[in-house]
């Protein structure tokens, strides 16, 4: 019996499953509807459609902690302040969201922590860490007795300067710990230990928000399962689940993660190092740019509305899946998403009680996707979708197929706007960049996004719908560590000392995970005096002395005169300010090995009515039966066993030798 590693990528509609050889290196995939009720069952039930196998490893991306943000399905939650600041989450900050023209216009969304949730302490440190007014242990008794008669559970707790000294919230953990035994605990200083006292705040909520539905969710898969498994982290990195349910929040945004991460590596070996990912499922597209080979990172992400300090692969998410809901407006406008049908009741022509028409059934009413789904496993009723788009038209005065054709337009420029996000916006020009799209609903909108960006080319690779479970496979241990020390003058004895301290929790995670040999990475945040936000540069290995701490300050120069196009580095006048000091610890793994396509597979090439810009018989590929080389001109259409790659008219799609398929213009 041959040993494999597996990964399983849990979406909103669909979970996917990939197995690697670890002698062969074959790779065997396969999907199987999610289970939102209990995602576990679905996890199961992927992995014994696989047969039986000899399990070396299991790795998971999960989104359990990120629907239970998007979805705003938080539940009590207490928060404990210093006395004087409980008002953080009110205050929050000054910039409001895109979309507004100014406040005036926009009303502030509820806290995630309501005021008459929030109880406060006393007690006092400086910025540097030094106690200013001892903690008062009367009130937190107080507190504590009070959470508990309120039968609040999930708390979160953030006092003022707690990333420079944790002793008063490591004291108020002891107080609930004897006090409310049954409360679930995040202290700020162990989640994110990081000035921004809001920013800190609002983050250690969310981990304690998610902390016991994620508890409950890795126990329970880990006793069905019978063994031990890793899970994804935001942060391209995987950690043990006995480990992660400690820091919940590190997992939002893992599939999303993992995918990235499986679509760079691909395009890379395609010979592309720099592209844009897409990730289409079916309640959301997941966006992110990676450049020479590295998906980029930042710790200035947000799941939702909740803004989320720590450091994840930098994902731009949209409302727009094959799930996503067609609706009209009170204005009489067609919108799309971002709410959606999901797995159940899901589109209409999944024919399990769905009753508003979603972006599948106009897919399926247009001819796009086939009648069936995985191989046939999931009849699609296109009656059903049919019915839908007709009424939906007759509401827009609108024939169906302008309607259906609509839907799809939405989406597609919804995808564009998420595109334009993490490119236009930040300086890149999208025309130099070529997109790889995947997941089941991706490549649907491939010649679209074409046309709206100007994208050179988009790539699709094999598989497409087990791209981010195949990119679970891919990626190392790793975790992330901060501390913030504000300063115009960092001595390489202090740096040494924080960066001695920080890779010595990072190394005993990774002596728990069983690497006796671990590799670190540091990096810095800094600024010039007086500016708001940081630029994060990497920083050197080997001693620390004042040619180090040169290095990095040319580092910072360098790559804040690429960011906003100037630089200060000859003037005196404005001085280099160090932030935080960072580092990785990373446990390697082996990765899995992306082979040539060397000769086509069965498959025959059949019609059948599509619409494009009107509907005639269009070929359909087999894409088992497209080799390496061979060339396919739209209209077509090109069907596999998890995703379809419909191909517009004046548009052409070549196999390159990997199997992936790229489309451009003719």
């Amino acid at each position: 019996m041959r040993s494999v590693r597996i990964g399983v990528d849990t979406g909103g509609t669909f979970t996917d499953v990939v197995a690697v050889d670890e002698e062969t290196g074959e790779i065997l995939t396969t999907k199987t509807p999610s289970t939102p009720a209990d995602p576990a069952d679905g996890f199961l039930a992927g992995i014994d459609k696989l047969g039986r196998l000899d399990v070396g490893s299991i790795v998971h991306g999960t989104t359990v902690a990120t629907n239970r943000l998007l979805e705003d399905r938080i539940g009590d939650l207490g928060f404990i302040t210093t006395e004087g600041f409980e008002f953080i989450l009110e205050i929050a900050r000054q910039s409001v969201p895109d979309g507004y023209g100014n406040s005036y216009f926009w009303v502030k969304p509820p806290r995630i922590v309501p005021v008459h949730l929030v109880k406060t302490v006393g007690g006092r440190l400086d910025h540097r860490g030094n106690e200013v007014r001892p903690f008062n242990e009367e009130q937190a008794v107080e507190v504590a007795r009070w959470f508990r008669a309120k039968g609040i559970t999930a708390i979160g707790v953030c006092f003022l300067h707690s990333y420079a000294n944790p002793t008063h919230e490591h004291r108020m953990r002891e107080v609930l710990w004897r006090e409310h035994p049954e409360a679930v605990i995040s202290l700020s200083s162990d989640v994110l230990r990081e000035y921004r006292e809001y920013e800190r705040s609002v983050t250690t909520l969310v981990d304690a928000a998610v902390k016991p539905v994620m508890r409950g969710y890795i126990a329970s898969l880990s006793h069905r399962l019978g063994r031990p498994f890793s899970v994804m982290k935001s942060n391209g990195g995987i950690l043990s689940a006995r480990e992660v349910v400690n820091q919940p929040i590190t997992t939002v945004l893992s599939g999303p993660a993992a995918g990235a991460l499986g679509a760079a590596l691909i395009a890379s070996t395609a010979g592309h190092k720099s592209v844009i990912t897409l990730d289409g499922g079916g309640t959301s597209t997941d966006v992110a740019v990676v450049a020479d080979g590295e998906p980029s990172v930042t710790t200035e992400g947000s799941v939702g509305r909740y803004p989320c300090k720590i450091p994840m692969i930098d994902i731009v998410t949209v409302g727009a899946g094959g799930g996503s809901v067609a609706w009209i407006s009170p204005e009489g406008t067609l919108k799309v998403g971002p709410r959606s049908a999901g797995a159940d009741p899901g589109p209409l022509c999944y024919g399990r009680g769905g009753t508003e028409v979603t972006v599948t059934d106009a897919h399926v009413f247009l001819g796009r996707i086939p009648p069936h789904l995985l191989g046939g496993e999931i009849p699609l009723d296109a009656d059903a979708a049919r019915t839908g788009i007709q009424g939906l038209a007759d509401k827009l005065g609108l024939t169906p197929e302008r309607t259906a054709t609509g839907i799809l337009e939405i989406s597609a420029f919804n995808q564009s706007n998420a595109i334009r996000q993490l490119t236009v916006q930040r300086g890149l020009d999208v025309r130099d960049f070529p997109l790889v799209t995947f997941g089941g609903s991706g490549p649907l909108l491939a010649c679209r996004l074409i046309d709206i960006l100007g994208l050179p080319s988009v790539l699709v690779p094999r598989d497409p719908g087990n791209v981010s479970a195949f990119g679970l496979l891919t990626v190392d241990v790793k975790n992330d560590y901060v501390r913030t020390y504000v300063t115009r003058d960092l001595s390489p004895g202090t740096a040494a000392e924080i960066f001695h301290d920080l890779e010595h929790q990072a190394g005993e995670t990774l002596q728990r995970e069983g690497f006796d040999d671990p590799v670190y990475q540091r990096s810095a945040d800094l600024r010039y005096y007086g500016q708001a936000y940081e630029v994060r540069v990497p920083a050197p290995a080997g001693e620390i002395d004042e040619e180090w701490r040169a290095e990095v300050v040319a580092r910072f120069h360098d790559a804040h005169e690429k960011l906003y196009g100037y630089a200060y580095r000859d003037d005196p006048r404005h001085a280099v300010e160090w932030v935080n000091l960072r580092v990785s610890g990373i446990g390697p793994i082996n990765r899995p090995v992306i082979r040539r396509l060397d000769k086509p597979g069965a498959g025959a090439t059949s019609v059948r009515p599509v619409h494009f810009d009107e509907t005639r018989d269009t070929p359909i590929h087999q894409r088992a039966a497209l080799g390496p080389g061979a060339t396919v001109r739209g209209p077509a259409v090109i069907e596999e066993y998890g995703s379809t790659i419909p191909i517009h008219p004046g548009f052409i799609a070549k196999v390159d030798e990997y199997g992936n398929v790229e489309i451009a213009r003719d």
